[in-house]
Formats: C-alpha cells, sequence, structure tokens
C-alpha cells in the first residue's frame, strides 16, 4: 500500500482479492460452476444454431437454387390426379429449362428386404420409376454401387435411396444383392446419397421406366396406345435467374387442361426456411442458460455473504491498519468479479467445445458468433458485481472495533 496515497495497486489489489478464493478453493470453484454452465449454454446454443444455419446454407449453396418440381395434384373432387405422359417433353421445350428428370411412383408395389416380411409392413417405402438422368438434375451422389444405365433400366434391377437401404439393412452393395419387389427378385446395383432437395427419392426403390413397365405393370392409355406409367414428379433445373419466369408457366405447360390439378414448388425454399427457423428453439435454450447464470449469481452472493461474516477478524485488522472503506469495498467486489470471470471463462471454453465437437460431427463448419463468448463473458462479469456489491458494501461498513470484538 502506498504511504502517500494510500490507493492499493492493480496488481496488489487482484492479489489480496485472491486470496479468499485461494483458501477456499473447493467452494469457490461449486459457486463458479453455475456460472460456468450458463455461459456454456449460452455459447453453445448461439454456436450450434449459428453452425446449423451455415451448413444449411451450404448445402443449398451447393443444390442450388433453381431446382423447381412439377407434381400431381387434385382433381376437383378430390381424388389424385395423373400427370400426363408427355408433361416431361412438353416442359423439355420451355427455353429457360436446361435440365429435366422425372419420377413415377408405382403406387400398387412394395419393396421388402425377402419374400417372408409381411406385405403389411412397407415400412413406408416406395417404389418409383425414374429417368436416367435424375441424380445429375438433383445433385445426388452415389454412395454405393453404379447408377442404372440403358441397359439395366430394361431387367429387374433397382437402385436404392438413402433411407429405403438403411430400412432395408443394406449398407454395401455385394453380387447378387437382392430385394423383393413386385412378387420377384430385383437385383440392387447401388445406393443414392440423400437427396435434401427430393426426399421421396430417399424413401424409394428406383428403377427404370422400361423395366416398370415389363415386371411391375406400370403403364398408361394414351387414345389406344399402351404408354409407360405417367410420371408423378418432374425436376426441372431452370437458368439461373429465371426460376419465377419458368415457375410461372410450368403448370400450364405439364398439363394444359388442367394446369390447377398440378403442383409447382421450388424445393430450396424448403431448406431456406430450415436455415431460418434453425434458431426458433434458440430462446428457450437461452432462457434456460439465463436461469443457470442467475443461480450461479445467487451462489456467488452467497458464499460472498458468508466469507464476510468468516473473515471480520481480517477486515477489522485491515481497517485498524488504515484501509478505507472503499479499500474494502474493492476487495470484496473484485473478488466477486474474480469468481465470476473465472466461471464464465470455463462456461466459453466449454461451450465452443461442445460446439466444435457436436458440429464437426454433423459435418458442419464450426462457427462461433461473437456476441456469444463476448456476451457470456460480459454476463458473467456482470453477475459478479451484482452478486458482490451487497457482501461489499456490507463488510466496508463493519466498525473496526466492532469487527476485532466479534473475532
Amino acid at each position: 500500500m502506498s504511504g502517500r496515497s494510500h490507493r492499493l495497486g492493480f496488481e496488489d489489489g487482484l492479489r489480496v482479492a485472491s486470496v479468499g478464493l485461494r483458501a477456499r478453493p473447493l467452494r469457490a470453484g461449486l459457486s463458479a460452476l453455475g456460472i460456468a454452465i450458463g455461459t456454456a449454454a449460452i455459447v453453445a446454443v448461439l454456436g450450434l444454431s449459428s453452425s446449423s444455419q451455415a451448413g444449411l446454407l451450404a448445402e443449398i449453396d451447393r443444390l442450388g437454387t433453381n431446382l423447381l418440381t412439377v407434381e400431381a395434384g387434385k382433381s376437383l373432387t378430390g381424388e389424385d390426379a395423373n400427370l400426363p405422359v408427355d408433361a416431361p417433353a412438353r416442359i423439355s421445350h420451355i427455353s429457360q429449362v436446361e435440365q429435366l428428370a422425372y419420377t413415377g411412383q408405382v403406387k400398387d408395389e412394395d419393396v421388402y428386404r425377402s419374400p417372408l416380411i409381411p406385405v403389411e409392413n412397407t415400412g413406408g417405402l416406395q417404389v418409383r420409376a425414374t429417368s436416367l438422368n435424375l441424380p445429375a438434375v438433383l445433385n445426388t451422389g452415389i454412395a454405393r454401387g453404379t447408377w442404372l444405365n440403358t441397359a439395366t433400366a430394361t431387367v429387374p434391377v433397382t437402385m436404392l435411396g438413402s433411407t429405403a437401404a438403411r430400412q432395408l439393412g443394406i449398407d454395401r452393395v455385394f453380387p447378387h444383392e437382392r430385394v423383393w419387389l413386385g412378387n420377384q427378385w430385383f437385383n440392387v446395383v447401388g445406393v443414392l446419397d440423400s437427396s435434401p432437395l427430393a426426399p421421396d427419392v430417399d424413401n424409394s426403390a428406383l428403377v427404370g421406366f422400361p423395366a416398370a413397365r415389363r415386371y411391375l405393370g406400370y403403364t398408361s392409355v394414351v387414345g389406344s396406345r399402351v404408354e409407360m406409367g405417367p410420371p408423378n414428379s418432374i425436376y426441372a433445373r431452370a437458368a439461373q435467374g429465371h426460376e419465377a419466369e419458368v415457375q410461372a408457366v410450368l403448370a400450364k405447360t405439364a398439363n394444359p387442361e388442367s394446369p390447377s390439378q398440378v403442383n409447382v414448388s421450388q424445393p430450396s425454399d424448403v431448406l431456406t426456411a430450415r436455415a431460418a427457423a434453425a434458431g426458433a428453439f434458440d430462446s428457450l435454450f437461452l432462457g434456460l442458460g439465463v436461469v443457470a447464470l442467475i443461480v450461479g449469481a445467487v451462489g456467488v452472493a452467497n458464499i460472498m455473504i458468508i466469507s464476510v461474516l468468516e473473515r471480520r477478524s481480517e477486515i477489522g485488522l485491515r481497517r485498524a491498519l488504515g484501509a478505507t472503506e472503499t479499500q474494502i469495498r474493492s476487495q470484496f467486489l473484485a473478488e466477486s468479479v474474480l469468481l465470476a470471470l473465472i466461471g464464465g471463462a470455463v462456461g466459453v471454453f466449454s461451450g465452443v467445445m461442445a460446439t466444435a465437437v457436436y458440429a464437426s460431427a454433423k459435418g458442419w463448419m464450426v462457427v462461433i458468433p461473437a456476441e456469444a463468448w463476448t456476451g457470456g463473458i460480459a454476463s458473467a462479469l456482470l453477475i459478479g458485481a451484482l452478486a458482490g456489491l451487497l457482501p461489499a458494501m456490507k463488510a466496508s461498513r463493519m466498525p473496526p472495533t466492532a469487527a476485532l470484538r466479534t473475532a
């Protein structure tokens, strides 16, 4: 302590403030735990939300926002409508459509691991006929095996969507791997990666349109001719910047006679909505974090009050040696802030590590917003100051003679 100014230097003040914490490390650690838990919750919630949104936006960028889907809707009587067989050919004549693929659900057929599975246990899986350029249009990769070609599209061969493969217990493609489809065996030639823009593809066993017509009876009558079955979903890649223009004419082009029975959508809108809603529950978890911080603040206030009562002799001795009320108040206030700061630092580190581990496991980019860790530290400091203010004032107002007499 300076003899002239009677002021306590910063380093000396920090050393004095840490005496109480170093003397009772277990109690101090338990008090800081509430602050650490609350801060970790805040950092982790904001970090995971930002990382999730970044992952979704990166997925949207990879898949593109120019994919439009045309699907069969409902008739005026509420029954399922069908798209015309020539709908894909009509849409392909739109000048701003760069790529086009289509699928048709074979509604009367299901896929099973073996013929011994009860027919009602479909698992929600579908059978779909598909055009051969589907993966290229959907930007979907091949996880296992090979995609259908002009030869395999005509024989009993199937390609499984990611969800269908998982439910059927197929994670590898071996020679002569088979599934029971349409009351006969179909060889499995591959498994697709997940298709975020076409969830129905994930739940399907995909076969070529010629094979669907020959082995599954997927046909339709056009005039006096028997044609392949009608498409249910058409996927069109529009030229960048012309999405709205193409979307406006798709229904009329696909079914000129009944455009109201055609549903047109932009699948990337769903992903964008998911990205926007990724933080929908943030307020709930942030509220839990705030509750933990409040509990931690009560713990810090409690330990500081007890510390003042236990250290009356120390307070009295320091006052007798010339310490001012301001110095006593600063000592205990600094001790409270230091305790909260330690808890906040541990919480920020824990929250960052939790975010990094979870985001890495999900394949997301790790994003920790600056407001997450700065807000966590600032909250801890504020709570430490508020929690220690009353005990510090009580300690500073304690008369030296009374403190020494009750020691």
